[in-house]
């Protein structure tokens, strides 16, 4: 079975960021099914302007030079949003598929999965990472009465036009099912862990922290990731002011970028902590995190205090569990419940640095406890367990075409 995954931010191995769409597509290729991707390649600069085609792990990669940051104003990137969806759908269009595997953000990617199914009559399976219009309403990207009806529209469309959804997390289910999508073809396939990916031989990790002299056998905390507003880094300076009052030898690490960037680091810089206890690093492609999170002895995904991103899935957060790390979040939902029945994590309030600097500060200072909290973390990240949500996606999508009487043998 001919497969066309459609995913605007489609990364390798040797890109930063998540690399789930490049994980699952591996996983179908092992089950002896073809996988196309339609991407776009967003390093700025880049003097392409036509498509381009590689090859990665054998799985054929359409890459669409469209320069793009999260530190472009709104409006530039719903253009670059726009503008990926009508070319991709030309390009789809002279892929002969047996089944359209989209994923959003942006839920735009629902455009040129629509149009082929209409077209070409060929079925379409929509995986919805984040519930559109109610994320960016709720931190205020959608400002007007008209662009929050446009959204919607758009969004019951993507629904409209899908055979079956896949959800990453069971708010998102659902939020789905209450807009009228069937709850029995709704899948949840939450963001996953790679067991043994993130195994470091411990001697790197001890020759990394002494070459890094503000770290050396310092407690470390790490967040890696993007930091847009959404991701609240501000947080997470104001939790090392505290702690460094409680305990002036934790480090604290920020990896990534994102239009947010600079207003962290001066907000470091102005309260004297940047390279000091607050340190901040570019973003690493993927291949060398695990190097990085194995230094590290908590990790945390963050996030504004909304209601809205209770259902997140965090990639951060399953990267964390991968690696064995004790996890630190500031946010309920589902994930919340997981740490705190699993014991794998803290749950600090969202806006009190104080009070979570000082369960940050117990957590770290009681070694027995953290050893524990970390087992617990890594027996936790079994349970997501990439291989599986692998199949089960194989599942679908093969469930799908042989519906639409798609022939979907596999290997």
């Amino acid at each position: 079975m001919h497969i066309l995954y459609i995913h605007q931010y489609f990364n390798t191995d040797r890109m930063p960021g998540s690399t789930r769409s490049l994980e699952l597509a591996r996983r179908l290729v092992q089950r002896g099914h073809q996988v196309t991707v339609l991407t776009a390649d967003r390093t700025v600069g880049r003097r392409k302007k036509k498509w381009y085609v590689t090859l990665e792990d054998d799985i054929m990669v359409h890459w669409l030079p469209l320069p793009y940051s999260n530190s472009m104003s709104f409006l530039r990137r719903m253009w670059v949003f726009r503008t990926f969806a009508r070319r991709a759908t030309k390009r789809a269009l002279q892929i002969d598929a047996d089944i359209v595997y989209a994923t959003s953000t942006p839920l735009t990617v629902a455009r040129p999965a629509e149009k082929i199914r209409n077209q070409k009559n060929i079925p379409v399976v929509f995986e919805v990472r984040d519930l559109w219009p109610e994320l960016p309403i709720a931190v205020g990207a959608l400002k007007t009465r008209f662009e929050r009806k446009k959204a919607e529209k758009l969004e019951q469309s993507a629904y409209e036009n899908a055979d079956e959804i896949v959800a990453l997390s069971p708010g998102i289910k659902d939020g789905i099912a209450q807009k009228g999508f069937p709850e029995d073809k709704i899948t949840i396939i939450p963001n996953s862990c790679d067991i043994g990916y993130f195994q470091v031989d411990p001697e790197r990790t001890r020759e990394l922290r002494h070459n890094y002299r503000w770290l050396e056998h310092r407690p470390l905390v790490l967040y890696a990731g993007q930091q847009g507003l959404i991701n609240n880094l501000p947080y997470l300076v104001e939790i090392a002011e505290q702690m460094r009052k409680l305990n002036p030898e934790v480090r604290f690490l920020v990896i990534g970028d994102g239009a947010e960037h600079q207003k962290i680091r001066k907000q470091a810089a102005d309260k004297g902590l940047l390279d000091v206890n607050f340190f901040m690093m570019e973003e690493h492609p993927k291949y060398n995190m695990p190097l990085l999170f194995s230094l590290a002895d908590v990790t945390c995904s963050l996030f504004l205090n909304l209601k809205e991103m209770q259902n997140n899935s965090a990639n951060k957060f399953f990267d964390g569990l991968t690696a064995g790390k004790a996890q630190m979040i500031n946010y309920e939902g589902w994930q919340a419940d997981l740490l705190r029945s699993r014991e794998a994590g803290i749950v600090v309030p969202p806006e009190d640095a104080a009070t979570a600097a000082r369960q940050l500060n117990d957590l770290l200072s009681d070694s027995h406890r953290l050893q524990n909290t970390s087992a617990h973390a890594r027996k936790l990240a079994e349970e997501f367990n990439r291989d599986r949500h692998g199949e089960q996606l194989a599942e679908v999508l093969e469930r799908v075409a042989a519906a639409n009487g798609v022939e979907a043998d596999h290997a």
